[in-house]
């Protein structure tokens, strides 16, 4: 697969521009909480961070998925600000506020704008939480540096497979049922098993992106060795219908490989987990690793809470 030899960027002024007033109308529209915004000088670019919550207390640092912005985590984050001070990222190459100014070609560039993110935030123990490639951004983070992560939580993530084409199929399918009409829409979010159908503002905001060009590169599967590297605590989170891991086979695969890790599967969600069950996410965030026990679960008992 080809390495990215330019950085991400928007395909025109115009169109980046278009981007960032819906993106600035829909944080003032759905962020729930009050929250300040902040540009962080990295490696590769400047990455745009929000802040909400207590100015005290190591914090919860958000990374969205591909295509997603600090947007992506607005249904969990009034739940997170009551008690933990939270950082909501851009991730680095997607649209949103970030700049990126050198391609990013490998795994440990990636995860190396996050620890300047953490480290010019003046994070020592931060708990980690990203979402699918904002998933692998945080292992690949973790792998590159050590300190200033206490915890990592992986909502679905990328890199503890071979992307399937089932993924590709459902990214497909999400797209064009994004152009139906609302109540259509909606209810096509079922049947293809995307949530983020359901979420008006963040269907306008992925429509609008369809004009940045993203160049990153794919997460390759992590081997064992890599897995057993990561030294800090991980719960990972995955949808019962996820379309890009095959929750028992990798549930069971890090039971042999990394028993320490926190595994659960989540019933009725699919890949986009933090947007249909972000209440989930954030109370197994603020409640990791204290008093948790690690272990492997297969369903927790519980329907989803908070999703749309």
């Amino acid at each position: 697969m080809r390495t990215p030899d330019r950085p991400s960027a928007f395909a025109s002024d115009s169109a980046r521009d278009k981007f960032h007033a819906l993106y600035d109308r829909l944080l003032s529209e759905l962020w729930p909480v009050p929250v300040d915004a902040a540009d962080v000088e990295t490696r590769a670019g400047s990455v745009r961070i929000h802040r909400a919550g207590p100015a005290e207390g190591d914090p919860v640092v958000l990374v969205a998925g591909a295509g997603g912005n600090a947007l992506a985590w607005y249904r969990s984050i009034e739940l997170l600000a009551r008690t933990r001070p939270v950082i909501t990222v851009d991730p680095l190459g997607e649209p949103g506020r970030s700049v990126q100014t050198r391609p990013l070609t490998s795994g440990a560039e990636v995860g190396g704008w996050l620890t300047d993110v953490l480290a010019a935030v003046g994070a020592e123990r931060a708990h980690v939480a990203g979402f699918s490639y904002g998933g692998w951004t945080a292992v690949e983070q973790q792998l590159g540096a050590s300190g200033r992560v206490a915890a990592l939580t992986l909502v679905d993530p990328g890199g503890f497979a071979p992307l399937p084409r089932r993924f590709v199929r459902w990214a497909l399918a999400g797209a064009l049922a994004s152009m139906l009409p609302r109540p259509l829409r909606h209810r096509m979010a079922g049947v293809v098993g995307n949530g983020v159908l359901r979420e008006d503002g963040l269907v306008r905001l992925m429509r609008a992106t369809w004009s940045f060009r993203r160049r990153l590169p794919v997460p390759p599967a992590y081997t064992d060795e890599r897995i057993r590297e990561v030294s800090v605590p991980v719960q990972m989170l995955l949808g019962a219908r996820s379309a890009l891991l095959d929750p028992p086979a990798v549930a069971a695969r890090l039971a042999g490989i990394a028993p320490s890790w926190r595994v659960e599967i989540v019933p009725g969600t699919g890949h986009a987990l933090s947007v249909e069950a972000p209440d989930l996410v954030a109370e197994r965030i603020l409640t990791f690793p204290a008093g948790v026990e690690h272990q492997h679960m297969v369903g927790n008992g519980h329907a989803p809470t908070g999703g749309s």
